[in-house]
């Protein structure tokens, strides 16, 4: 009976940690640490790095769940006010030198933001890694001395996802996604971003600078560095409405 007792306890142990490290939830709570939280407003720096030249840029974003976010560009002077708006499946543009609301189609979700090495989803998240994806848990990792889980990612038949699979790395611990591959139809490696700078801001562990990598473009980077995270914020939908485009400072 003592046998019993243990192995039964031994059982549940096993299982609940299966539980807890399942593909779909380790994904969701590492997207949940790539936006700050489930509702979050950040302000932050990108370098757009070329073998010749680089250029920089500032940012403010508000996200909420993985349904709604809007990102507002402060600097340069040349882009300052533009702003780019995901709601619900939606994705809207507003440059103030035409005063103009425009809706990307799908297929500019491929296409580059803004000149970097980022495309339009990227920025606003259109698609989603728990949604759009069926997902199978690999052999751990170790990246930078951190052990992280290695989840391969296909997309679903029919999602409009660019990349023929991905490969994320996440931290063990602190659900922090470290690395991300970006693989093209054929298998080959396209683009790998990397996080470093792991530190606590408001209250939450996060990486505070984003690199993504174009692997065939030598010398080409996009830098993202958080430079302010609130986590403390509750934004109801209607803030993110093609109307509060041109209000958002």
């Amino acid at each position: 009976m003592k046998l019993f007792s243990i192995t039964f306890c031994f059982f549940l142990f096993v299982t609940g940690n299966a539980q807890v490290i399942s593909p779909r939830e380790i994904i969701k709570k590492s997207e949940d640490k790539l936006r700050g939280g489930e509702q979050a407003y950040t302000e932050i720096k990108m370098e757009i790095v070329r073998p010749n030249w680089s250029r920089t840029m500032q940012l403010k974003s508000w996200v909420k769940g993985t349904s709604y976010s809007m990102i507002l560009i402060t600097e340069p002077a040349r882009d300052q006010g533009s702003v780019f708006l995901k709601a619900d499946k939606q994705v809207w543009n507003f440059i103030p030198k035409f005063n103009r609301i425009t809706k990307l189609p799908p297929a500019a979700m491929s296409q580059s933001w803004m000149g970097t090495d980022l495309t339009n989803d990227d920025l606003v998240k259109e698609s989603s890694k728990v949604d759009d994806f069926t997902y199978t848990l690999l052999k751990d990792t170790v990246i930078d001395d951190i052990v992280c889980f290695q989840i391969e990612l296909i997309p679903n038949e029919g999602s409009n996802v660019i990349w023929g699979k991905i490969k994320i790395f996440v931290d063990q611990k602190d659900f922090i996604t470290i690395r991300n591959e970006r693989y093209d139809e054929d298998g080959d490696l396209v683009m790998i971003l990397r996080s470093f700078n792991i530190k606590l801001m408001n209250g939450v562990k996060i990486a505070t600078q984003l690199e993504m990598v174009p692997v065939a473009k030598v010398g080409h980077k996009t830098i993202m560095t958080i430079e302010e995270l609130n986590v403390n914020v509750q934004f109801d939908n209607a803030f993110f409405s093609k109307q509060n485009m041109k209000r958002l400072k």
